[in-house]
Protein backbone atom coordinates (compact mmCIF):
# COMPACT_ATOMS: atom_id res chain seq x y z
CA UNK A 1 0.00 0.00 0.00
CA UNK A 2 1.28 3.41 -0.99
CA UNK A 3 1.87 6.09 1.83
CA UNK A 4 -0.23 8.79 0.89
CA UNK A 5 -1.00 11.98 2.62
CA UNK A 6 -3.71 14.92 2.30
CA UNK A 7 -2.32 16.57 -0.43
CA UNK A 8 -1.82 13.25 -2.47
CA UNK A 9 -5.66 12.72 -1.84
CA UNK A 10 -6.88 16.06 -3.13
CA UNK A 11 -4.90 15.47 -6.43
CA UNK A 12 -6.62 12.28 -6.65
CA UNK A 13 -10.37 13.73 -5.54
CA UNK A 14 -9.35 16.47 -8.09
CA UNK A 15 -8.46 14.06 -11.22
CA UNK A 16 -11.09 11.59 -10.52
CA UNK A 17 -13.33 14.67 -10.78
CA UNK A 18 -12.06 16.60 -13.46
CA UNK A 19 -9.84 13.72 -15.61
CA UNK A 20 -9.49 16.41 -18.67
CA UNK A 21 -7.54 19.45 -16.18
CA UNK A 22 -4.31 19.90 -16.28
CA UNK A 23 -1.78 20.45 -13.62
CA UNK A 24 -1.35 24.40 -13.85
CA UNK A 25 -5.63 24.38 -13.34
CA UNK A 26 -5.26 21.43 -10.07
CA UNK A 27 -2.05 22.92 -8.57
CA UNK A 28 -4.57 26.90 -8.75
CA UNK A 29 -7.66 25.29 -7.36
CA UNK A 30 -5.51 23.30 -4.84
CA UNK A 31 -3.04 26.83 -4.26
CA UNK A 32 0.02 24.91 -4.63
CA UNK A 33 3.04 24.79 -7.33
CA UNK A 34 2.39 23.53 -10.20
CA UNK A 35 5.80 21.62 -9.77
CA UNK A 36 4.84 19.82 -6.63
CA UNK A 37 1.24 18.74 -8.32
CA UNK A 38 3.38 17.32 -11.19
CA UNK A 39 6.02 15.47 -8.84
CA UNK A 40 3.29 14.42 -6.72
CA UNK A 41 1.27 12.76 -9.65
CA UNK A 42 4.25 11.16 -10.84
CA UNK A 43 5.34 9.55 -7.75
CA UNK A 44 1.59 8.71 -7.70
CA UNK A 45 1.54 6.74 -11.14
CA UNK A 46 5.40 5.52 -9.91
CA UNK A 47 3.87 3.81 -7.09
CA UNK A 48 0.68 2.50 -9.27
CA UNK A 49 -2.11 4.54 -7.20
CA UNK A 50 -3.21 6.20 -10.71
CA UNK A 51 -3.53 3.06 -12.33
CA UNK A 52 -4.82 4.79 -16.16
CA UNK A 53 -5.70 7.76 -17.64
CA UNK A 54 -8.17 5.85 -20.10
CA UNK A 55 -11.66 7.18 -20.87
CA UNK A 56 -14.61 4.96 -19.27
CA UNK A 57 -16.35 3.47 -22.55
CA UNK A 58 -19.68 2.48 -22.52
CA UNK A 59 -19.95 -1.56 -23.99
CA UNK A 60 -23.50 -0.49 -24.58
CA UNK A 61 -22.81 2.25 -26.80
CA UNK A 62 -20.45 0.25 -28.82
CA UNK A 63 -23.67 -1.93 -29.40
CA UNK A 64 -22.91 -4.83 -26.80
CA UNK A 65 -26.18 -3.83 -24.00
CA UNK A 66 -25.91 -7.41 -22.21
CA UNK A 67 -23.73 -7.45 -19.28
CA UNK A 68 -23.29 -10.76 -18.19
CA UNK A 69 -21.39 -12.56 -14.95
CA UNK A 70 -19.95 -15.47 -15.79
CA UNK A 71 -18.28 -17.84 -12.90
CA UNK A 72 -16.20 -20.76 -14.28
CA UNK A 73 -15.31 -23.47 -12.33
CA UNK A 74 -11.81 -24.74 -12.93
CA UNK A 75 -10.26 -28.31 -13.03
CA UNK A 76 -7.45 -28.84 -10.03
CA UNK A 77 -3.94 -26.41 -11.78
CA UNK A 78 -5.44 -24.97 -14.73
CA UNK A 79 -5.76 -21.38 -13.79
CA UNK A 80 -2.98 -19.69 -15.36
CA UNK A 81 -3.87 -21.26 -18.88
CA UNK A 82 -7.82 -20.79 -18.61
CA UNK A 83 -6.36 -17.07 -17.90
CA UNK A 84 -4.17 -17.21 -20.92
CA UNK A 85 -7.32 -18.22 -22.84
CA UNK A 86 -9.63 -15.82 -21.17
CA UNK A 87 -7.23 -12.76 -22.69
CA UNK A 88 -7.94 -13.99 -26.35
CA UNK A 89 -11.87 -13.78 -25.89
CA UNK A 90 -12.93 -10.42 -26.72
CA UNK A 91 -15.81 -10.12 -24.80
CA UNK A 92 -14.20 -10.74 -21.86
CA UNK A 93 -13.67 -7.14 -20.14
CA UNK A 94 -12.57 -8.51 -16.33
CA UNK A 95 -11.56 -11.84 -15.00
CA UNK A 96 -11.08 -12.20 -11.68
CA UNK A 97 -9.58 -15.36 -8.88
CA UNK A 98 -12.51 -15.80 -6.74
CA UNK A 99 -12.73 -17.40 -3.23
CA UNK A 100 -16.12 -19.51 -2.94
CA UNK A 101 -18.77 -20.59 -5.53
CA UNK A 102 -16.07 -20.62 -8.57
CA UNK A 103 -12.64 -19.97 -9.23
CA UNK A 104 -12.68 -17.08 -11.75
CA UNK A 105 -15.63 -14.86 -12.07
CA UNK A 106 -15.73 -12.80 -15.50
CA UNK A 107 -17.16 -9.66 -16.67
CA UNK A 108 -18.51 -10.40 -20.51
CA UNK A 109 -20.14 -7.61 -22.80
CA UNK A 110 -22.66 -8.77 -25.68
CA UNK A 111 -24.76 -7.78 -28.19
CA UNK A 112 -27.66 -10.16 -26.75
CA UNK A 113 -28.69 -13.06 -25.13
CA UNK A 114 -27.78 -15.53 -28.18
CA UNK A 115 -24.14 -13.69 -28.04
CA UNK A 116 -24.05 -14.57 -24.08
CA UNK A 117 -24.80 -18.28 -24.68
CA UNK A 118 -22.13 -18.51 -28.01
CA UNK A 119 -19.60 -16.95 -24.88
CA UNK A 120 -20.63 -19.59 -22.73
CA UNK A 121 -20.12 -22.22 -25.21
CA UNK A 122 -16.57 -20.70 -25.88
CA UNK A 123 -16.00 -20.62 -22.37
CA UNK A 124 -17.01 -24.70 -21.59
CA UNK A 125 -14.89 -25.49 -24.70
CA UNK A 126 -11.53 -23.97 -22.83
CA UNK A 127 -9.60 -26.77 -21.77
CA UNK A 128 -9.50 -26.83 -18.03
CA UNK A 129 -12.96 -25.28 -17.97
CA UNK A 130 -15.50 -28.05 -15.82
CA UNK A 131 -18.70 -25.74 -15.92
CA UNK A 132 -20.08 -22.26 -15.82
CA UNK A 133 -22.78 -19.91 -14.16
CA UNK A 134 -23.92 -17.07 -15.45
CA UNK A 135 -26.17 -14.21 -13.96
CA UNK A 136 -27.52 -11.58 -16.31
CA UNK A 137 -27.44 -7.70 -15.05
CA UNK A 138 -30.69 -5.92 -15.54
CA UNK A 139 -29.57 -2.15 -14.96
CA UNK A 140 -26.54 -0.91 -13.36
CA UNK A 141 -27.27 0.54 -9.65
CA UNK A 142 -23.67 1.90 -9.16
CA UNK A 143 -20.91 2.86 -11.61
CA UNK A 144 -17.26 1.42 -11.05
CA UNK A 145 -16.20 4.13 -8.42
CA UNK A 146 -13.32 4.69 -6.42
CA UNK A 147 -13.93 8.51 -5.04
CA UNK A 148 -15.72 7.26 -1.80
CA UNK A 149 -12.26 4.66 -1.11
CA UNK A 150 -10.45 8.53 -0.61
CA UNK A 151 -12.98 9.56 1.77
CA UNK A 152 -11.73 6.47 3.75
CA UNK A 153 -7.70 7.42 3.17
CA UNK A 154 -9.07 10.72 4.40
CA UNK A 155 -10.38 9.97 7.41
CA UNK A 156 -7.93 7.22 8.08
CA UNK A 157 -5.00 10.08 7.40
CA UNK A 158 -6.92 11.82 9.90
CA UNK A 159 -6.86 9.42 12.94
CA UNK A 160 -3.14 8.63 12.10
CA UNK A 161 -2.41 12.33 12.70
CA UNK A 162 -4.80 12.38 15.58
CA UNK A 163 -2.66 9.40 17.69
CA UNK A 164 0.49 10.52 16.72
CA UNK A 165 0.30 14.21 18.16
CA UNK A 166 -0.91 12.20 21.07
CA UNK A 167 -3.57 13.62 24.14
CA UNK A 168 -3.28 17.70 25.16
CA UNK A 169 -0.70 18.27 28.01
CA UNK A 170 -2.71 19.04 31.23
CA UNK A 171 -1.07 20.54 34.34
CA UNK A 172 -3.10 17.76 36.24
CA UNK A 173 -4.77 20.59 38.66
CA UNK A 174 -1.63 21.35 39.52
CA UNK A 175 -1.08 25.49 40.43
CA UNK A 176 1.69 27.24 39.18
CA UNK A 177 3.18 29.89 40.50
Amino acid sequence: MAALDGLDVSILRELLARPRAGMREFARTLAVARGTVHTRVSRLERLGVIADYAPRLSPAQLGFPILAFVHLHLAQGQLARVTRALALVDEVLEAHSTAGDGDVLCRVAARDTEHVEEVIQRFLHLPGVVRCRTEIALSERLPNRVAPLLTLVAHDLASHETKASGPAPTDHGRRHR
